[in-house]
C-alpha cells in the first residue's frame, strides 16, 4: 500500500504473539492523527453506538434521549465534526418542526464495524 509516493506498512494481526516488528510507531500516529483527534473526543463513540445497533438513521431528537449527560451543543458540534469527518451523513428536512436524520456513510460504516468489535471486547473483559 502506497500514500504520497510513502509505502505503508500493513499492521500486524494478533495471533499467538504480537510483533510490530519494522513498523513505525511515529509514523502510524502521524498518518493517523487527525481521525483519532476525533474518535477520541468525548462522546464520539457514544454517539456512534445507536448507529451500531440499527440500519436506519437516527435522528437528532434519539441522540439527545440517549446521550443525556452531553449538552446540546456539544452533542450538535459533534455530530458537525463526524458530518465533516465524513463519517455521517446528514439528512434535514424541510418540514415544522424541523426533522434532522443522520446515517453512517461507507467510511463511518468501517469505523463502526471496529467499534463493535471493541464494545464486544469490552463486554469480554468488563466481567473480570
Amino acid at each position: 500500500m502506497e500514500t504520497k509516493g510513502h509505502e505503508v506498512k500493513q499492521l500486524p494481526m494478533y495471533k499467538n504473539e504480537c510483533s510490530f516488528a519494522g513498523y513505525n510507531a511515529a509514523d502510524l500516529m502521524k498518518e493517523t492523527a487527525k481521525i483519532r483527534k476525533l474518535i477520541t473526543k468525548r462522546g464520539t463513540i457514544e454517539m456512534l453506538i445507536p448507529l451500531c445497533c440499527s440500519t436506519y438513521p437516527v435522528r437528532y431528537k434519539e441522540f439527545r434521549h440517549l446521550l443525556k449527560g452531553f449538552s446540546s451543543k456539544t452533542l450538535a458540534l459533534r455530530l458537525k465534526e463526524l458530518e465533516k469527518g465524513g463519517i455521517l451523513q446528514r439528512q434535514a428536512y424541510n418540514e415544522i418542526p424541523p426533522r434532522v436524520e443522520y446515517r453512517l456513510t461507507s467510511k463511518g460504516q468501517e469505523l463502526v464495524e471496529s467499534i463493535i468489535n471493541l464494545l464486544q471486547w469490552m463486554r469480554k473483559w468488563s466481567k473480570s
